[in-house]
């Protein structure tokens, strides 16, 4: 499954927040429908592994303590733009081949797992 993320940010930070909450509805929608303690333990377990770890070029986002996305931290970089949501290629590093969606600007897909493939 894959949710789309259609409203802009005033900040960076609030569009990390509308990331997550999309993965997470994502992560809702792809575990099995029932009602059990355990899908809800899964769910809850699914939200509270998100962390963000910030860096002077990138903001890393960690689900399970893996690196799921990085977005552009500074305007300084001269491929993309602040904001700019680039798949992890490896734990410590984003895949700069090309952006899949920008924080700010919305209007992007994403997957619980990370930014959707090319």
């Amino acid at each position: 499954m894959t949710t789309y993320v259609s409203e802009s940010s005033p900040s960076v930070l609030a569009g990390i927040g509308k990331m997550k909450s999309a993965m997470v509805e994502d992560y809702k929608s792809f575990t099995p429908p029932t009602e059990s303690d355990i899908t809800a333990k899964m769910n809850e377990e699914y939200v509270n592994s998100f962390e963000v770890k910030y860096g002077s070029k990138y903001i890393k986002i960690l689900s399970n303590h893996s690196a799921t996305a990085f977005i552009v931290a500074t305007d300084e970089d001269k491929k993309f733009k602040k904001g700019d949501i680039l798949m992890a290629a490896s734990y410590a590093a984003p895949a700069r081949n090309a952006m899949r969606g920008n924080v700010l600007d919305g209007n992007y897909p994403i997957n619980w797992t990370g930014p959707i493939y090319l």
